[in-house]
């Protein structure tokens, strides 16, 4: 596929995702009377697919590495479709939510083949804008979710919301599929390029050995760590958590024997890719726990009624649509840690407005600085976990960032339900506050602004070199090269190349030729 139709499959794959969970929890009312299921089934039928997802998702990125971000996608999105026309005729509450499991292990195929496909697609220094884009949409289908969610159930009951992706997922991944044989079809061993000339790897030459041991290891910790935040309660929730400790500690120790570890090192070795998932966790927690907390607030204390509760929250999701673009210059600009720690402060003022907030009018200016916060975090932390990622382990990547992702809300909103209870209803606003601040130290692990071009030759050279180049063929110009450094073969142009050491990589018609100075085109965000 190309880069218009990758970025428009990556868009509409993040949309589906997050469509489908916004308008069931407006159907699941409805559905529990029409089914006549109790309350606890009603909510298996988000907590089975929210397991479903979280145990699979790095797996899955893992799988699309080895055998191509396309093809993943496809599946993801075919078998996603499926699964959800499934559960619009499903004749019983058992039913929906075993498909709904089915609908979170194709959602786990989906979610990280929309960055690893944009991450193989773009060159590292233009994911800015995709990924930027890519945010805009969630944020964008957040905000619709609810209102199709409302209108649909209304009008045609709860079955008809999960026809609402059948169309996009047939088309998309059909088109995956499409582009994927032509793609493959295209490159011939007389047209394909050799390695060197593509900064772009073939997935489908990864044959690395999959690590389906510690895929199970990991996906026990993960879907036993999803149940007991959801139901951490009882007997149940104190076996969870032995589980998830045990479960935990047998992954760490496949992971250090492994030969081949689900998790390669350099993913995980990287402070800046750590501290992104971290901070991603701590952002999406205290967005849904404060949007837990404040539907509560707007309804009982407020006495406002839920649509009006709505309405007050559309801030919160124009804000976050229109933070994505501005993040893409932000991270040009002033880089990921300027960014990332300033949207956080904002992100943690909005939350303490909210506590204090008298009435609507205070609720829609917390709620418009949180989704700038959020949207601003979200951009820029999942921009450094992509490119400070090794492109061939892209699908990795986007698993952990989408496993933040779903971690995250799971725990906001436990702990918001626990501090509701014991410490008042507006404390857990407070909490999610200090939460936020408290993680700003971590902004110091990610990449820095833009580094300042110092005094010198145009080359990046130290001033006062004696050798010389020869002058250029088009503008007549000369450059300085060090006495003590050699030139390497000349470029395709015929110009000597200096061989010495070089902190940014450069490249002639797609091929490194030696080592350059910084300029105005690197990008270290």
């Amino acid at each position: 596929m190309n880069r218009p139709l990758t970025l428009a499959s990556s868009v509409c794959g993040a949309m589906v995702v997050a469509l489908d969970g916004t308008v069931l929890m407006v159907a699941q009312p409805t559905l529990q009377r029409d089914l006549d299921a109790s309350f606890a089934q009603v909510q298996w039928t988000s907590t089975g697919y929210l397991v479903a997802v979280a145990a699979l998702l790095v797996f899955a990125g893992r799988l699309g590495d080895r055998y191509g971000h396309r093809r993943t996608f496809a599946l993801g999105m075919l078998g996603f479709g499926a699964a959800s026309a499934g559960v619009a005729v499903a004749p019983g509450v058992g039913w929906v939510i075993g498909l709904r499991v089915v609908q979170g292990v194709f959602g786990a195929l989906l979610q990280p083949a929309t960055l690893g496909m944009l991450r193989t697609t773009y060159p590292p220094e233009a994911l800015r804008r995709p990924i930027a884009a890519r945010t805009a949409a969630i944020g964008l289908a957040a905000a619709a979710g609810p209102v199709l969610g409302g209108a649909l159930t209304t009008g045609f009951g709860w079955r008809s919301v999960f026809l609402l992706n059948l169309v996009p997922a047939v088309v998309f991944g059909t088109l995956a599929l499409v582009g994927g044989k032509r793609s493959r079809a295209a490159s011939s061993p007389v047209s394909r390029p050799a390695p060197e000339m593509s900064w772009e790897p073939r997935p489908e030459t990864d044959r690395t050995p999959l690590d389906v041991p510690g895929a199970l290891w990991l996906a026990v910790a993960l879907a036993c760590l999803v149940h007991t935040l959801v139901a951490p309660s009882g007997p149940a929730g104190a076996l969870g958590a032995v589980a998830t400790v045990v479960a935990g500690a047998g992954f760490v120790r496949r992971e250090r024997r492994a030969p081949a570890p689900l998790l390669p090192p350099a993913v995980v070795g990287s402070p800046a890719v750590g501290a992104s998932l971290a901070l991603l966790v701590t952002v999406s927690a205290a967005l849904n726990g404060g949007l837990f907390t404040c539907v509560y607030v707007l309804q009982d204390d407020l006495g406002l009624t839920p649509l009006r509760t709505a309405l007050v929250g559309l801030p919160l999701a124009a804000s976050l649509v229109a933070a994505a673009p501005v993040s893409a210059v932000l991270l040009r600009r002033a880089g990921a840690r300027s960014t990332v720690a300033g949207a956080t402060a904002v992100l943690a003022a909005g939350l303490l407005v909210l506590a204090a907030a008298p009435g609507t009018a205070a609720f829609c200016a917390g709620f418009a600085l949180v989704g700038a916060g959020f949207g601003t975090v979200m951009v820029a932390a999942t921009h450094v976990v992509v490119r400070q990622s090794p492109a061939a382990s892209a699908g990795v990547a986007g698993g952990l960032q989408q496993t933040a992702m779903n971690v995250g809300p799971v725990l906001g909103v436990a702990s918001a339900t626990a501090l509701v209870g014991a410490a008042g209803t507006r404390s857990p606003l407070i909490v999610l506050a200090v939460a936020a601040v408290a993680a700003l130290p971590l902004c110091r692990a990610l990449p820095g602004g833009p580094r300042p071009l110092a005094a010198g030759p145009p080359t990046g050279l130290p001033t006062g070199v004696s050798a010389s180049l020869p002058a250029d063929a088009s503008t007549g110009a000369s450059a300085s090269l060090p006495a003590d450094v050699a030139a390497a073969d000349p470029d395709p142009l015929g110009r000597p190349v200096p061989a010495g050491p070089s902190d940014a990589r450069h490249t002639v018609r797609a091929v490194e030729r030696g080592s350059f100075g910084p300029s105005l085109g690197d990008d270290e965000v």
